[in-house]
C-alpha cells in the first residue's frame, strides 16, 4: 500500500478525490484525476457538480466508516460515487431531487464496495470494478422510468459520412469520453493525456481499447451513428486498461478488448443500459477462465 501523504489535512482530501476521479480508469494519479475533471468541464460542464457532489460523498462516508486510510487516499472509495453523479446529472435537471439521489446512491456505493473488497482481499472474489456504479444505476433509471420524470435531453451523436481518417481518430477520442458520458473529442484528448501522465502503457491500451472496440462495430454491422459517438469503444478502453495491469501479454489484454463489445449487445436485448458491465464481465470471464485453467493445469500435475 503506498504511504499516506503528510501534508495538510485539506490537500489530503483533495488528492483523495483526483485520485477518484482518475480510478475511473484505474489510475491513482491525482494529476490524471485534475485531467478528468478537466475533461468534464470542456465536454460538459453541467455535469461537473453532480460529479464532485458524488465524489464527495462516497469519499467522505469511506472516512466516517473508518475504512482503509490508505484505500480512501488512492481514490478506492470516489469512483463510484463521481460516475453515479455524472449518470444522474444527465439523466435529471438540477432540482432537489437530484442532489438528494446522488448523496444517497453515493453513500450506497461505499457501503456496498467496503464488504466486496474485504472478501476479495480475504477470499479472493472478483474484483468489483465499477459494479456498485452499475448496479446502483440499474436500479436509479428504473425508478427514474417508474416515475416518469423527465430526463435531460442526450447529447446527440454526430452525423455518419464517409469514413476518413479524421471521422476514425475523433470516433476512438470520443470512445475514450464515454466512459464519463462525454462525446467530446477535446475531451477525450483530455482523458488521453491524463492516462499519459499516469502510465504511458496504459495510455497506449486505452488508445488499443477505443480503436478495437470502434473496428469491431464497423465490421459486425452495428450501428454506425453509435460507433461514431464512441458506443462500442469505452468498455473496450477500460478492459484494455483493467487486464493490461494485470497481464504483461498482448493477446490477454486483446481478448478483452474483443469480448467487452461483443457482450454489449446482449443488454439491450434484455432491456437494460449497458453502462460499464460488459467491461466487467469480460474481465471477470477472464480471470475466471485463467484461474479454471491455472487449476487444472496443478490437478493434472498431481500424482
Amino acid at each position: 500500500m503506498p504511504r499516506l501523504p503528510t501534508s495538510h489535512p485539506a490537500l489530503q482530501s483533495l488528492r483523495a478525490l483526483l485520485c477518484g476521479f482518475a480510478q475511473i480508469f484505474l489510475q491513482k494519479s491525482p494529476g490524471c484525476g485534475a485531467l478528468v475533471l478537466l475533461a468534464i468541464l470542456i465536454g460538459a460542464p453541467e455535469l461537473l457538480p453532480g460529479a464532485l457532489l458524488g465524489g464527495l460523498t462516497s469519499t467522505w462516508v469511506a472516512l466516517r466508516r473508518g475504512y482503509p486510510k490508505a484505500d480512501i487516499a488512492i481514490g478506492l472509495y470516489g469512483y463510484n460515487g463521481v460516475l453515479l453523479g455524472l449518470l444522474l446529472s444527465l439523466k435529471l435537471p438540477w432540482t432537489l431531487l437530484l442532489p438528494v439521489l446522488i448523496v444517497a446512491s453515493a453513500t450506497l456505493s461505499s457501503l456496498l464496495l467496503a464488504p466486496w473488497m474485504r472478501r476479495m482481499r480475504q477470499h479472493g472474489w472478483l474484483p468489483a470494478f465499477t459494479f456498485p456504479f452499475v448496479l446502483l444505476g440499474w436500479l436509479l433509471l428504473a425508478l427514474l422510468a417508474h416515475l416518469e420524470l423527465s430526463a435531460a435531453p442526450p447529447a446527440s451523436a454526430p452525423d455518419a459520412p464517409a469514413l476518413s481518417l479524421l471521422q476514425l481518430i475523433l470516433a476512438v477520442l470520443r470512445g475514450l469520453g464515454q466512459v464519463i458520458f462525454l462525446d467530446s473529442p477535446l475531451a477525450g484528448l483530455c482523458l488521453l493525456l491524463g492516462l499519459r501522465l499516469a502510465d504511458g502503457r496504459m495510455a497506449l491500451w486505452a488508445l488499443l481499447g477505443s480503436s478495437g472496440g470502434f473496428a469491431l462495430a464497423l465490421f459486425s454491422g452495428w450501428p454506425g451513428e453509435g460507433a461514431l459517438a464512441g458506443l462500442y469503444g469505452y468498455n473496450a478502453t477500460l478492459a484494455a486498461i483493467a487486464l493490461a495491469q494485470v497481464h504483461r501479454n498482448l493477446w490477454v489484454p486483446a481478448l478483452g478488448i474483443l469480448l467487452a463489445p461483443l457482450l454489449q449487445p446482449g443488454f439491450s436485448a434484455l432491456g437494460l443500459p449497458a453502462l460499464t458491465m460488459p467491461f466487467i464481465l469480460a474481465c471477470w470471464l477472464i480471470r475466471a477462465g485463467a484461474q479454471s485453467w491455472q487449476q487444472a493445469v496443478r490437478n493434472s500435475a498431481a500424482p
